[in-house]
C-alpha cells in the first residue's frame, strides 16, 4: 500500500531536531489506486481497490553528532 514517510532526525550533541521533508512511498499493488501500478481503466474501484491514504510511517532516527546549523558553528569557533 502506498503511504507516507515523515522523518525526524534528532541530534544528540546539540538536542536539536530536523524535519525532513515528507516522501511518498509508492508500492506495486494493482490493486492500490494510488499506485503507479494500478490499472487506468479500472472500473472495480469502489469495490475492490483501497481508497484512502493511511496514517504517514514516522520514525525519528537518533543520529551521534552536532545538526546541521550547529556543526557549522563548531567549525567555525
Amino acid at each position: 500500500m502506498c503511504h507516507s514517510r515523515r522523518v525526524k532526525n534528532i541530534y544528540m550533541y546539540c538536542g536539536h531536531t530536523v524535519d525532513l521533508k515528507e516522501e511518498l512511498i509508492q508500492c506495486a499493488d494493482t490493486r492500490c489506486r494510488l499506485s503507479p501500478f494500478h490499472p487506468v481503466n479500472c472500473v472495480n474501484c469502489k469495490k475492490t481497490c483501497w481508497q484512502y491514504r493511511q496514517f504517514p510511517e514516522q520514525y525519528a532516527p537518533q543520529i551521534s553528532g552536532y545538526c546541521p546549523s550547529c556543526s557549522g558553528r563548531v567549525r567555525r569557533g
